[in-house]
């Protein structure tokens, strides 16, 4: 058992010693957003359903947005803010007639991931939100990432700046 203990303890040294460079050099394991230092959350297909919504031309999106527990909590509440730790996250696609049935619109090639995390003094500057916006996994520039928090508290402060409703 001795020599047991001493590899897993060797292992997990070794595990550890292999993170140190990235980490010592602040960078995440995942892609981050420009201006926030968002990545996308582990998991977060597996979210519950907040609501979702069409957007005409030009980008003619179908988006669902999807919360973790703690802003499913949130919205089952009424809490507004949201609590530090809450994360939306929305998933765009181009819609496209179903081929199976015309009259339905369908998700087709997907568009992007944008995900809003609240976290009230990291992003204070930010009405408490930090957001990223990714293609393909990866963050888009900066120059995108600087519209967000402006349009948000432009349109919806009231509502902790987040669009979606709870859909009923």
């Amino acid at each position: 058992m001795h020599a047991h203990r001493l590899a897993s303890m060797l292992l997990l040294a070794s595990l550890a010693a292999s993170a140190l460079p990235a980490l010592a050099q602040g960078k995440p394991s995942k892609p981050a957003s420009p201006i926030y230092g968002v990545v996308l959350p582990d998991g977060y297909r597996q979210w519950e359903m907040v609501g979702v919504a069409t957007e005409d031309a030009p980008l003619d999106e179908l988006r669902a947005v999807v919360g973790n527990p703690i802003a499913m909590k949130a919205y089952r509440l009424g809490q507004l803010p949201f609590p530090d730790g809450a994360m939306l996250v929305k998933l765009a696609w181009k819609r496209q007639r179903s081929t199976e049935f015309p009259a339905a619109t369908v998700p087709g090639a997907p568009t992007t991931v944008q995900v809003m995390v609240k976290d009230s003094k990291r992003y204070a500057d930010s009405g408490g939100w930090g957001y990223g916006r990714f293609i393909d996994g990866k963050p888009v520039d900066a120059a995108q990432h600087q519209t967000c928090f402006a349009c948000h508290n432009a349109l919806v402060k009231a509502r902790d700046d987040v669009f979606t409703k709870l859909a009923p």
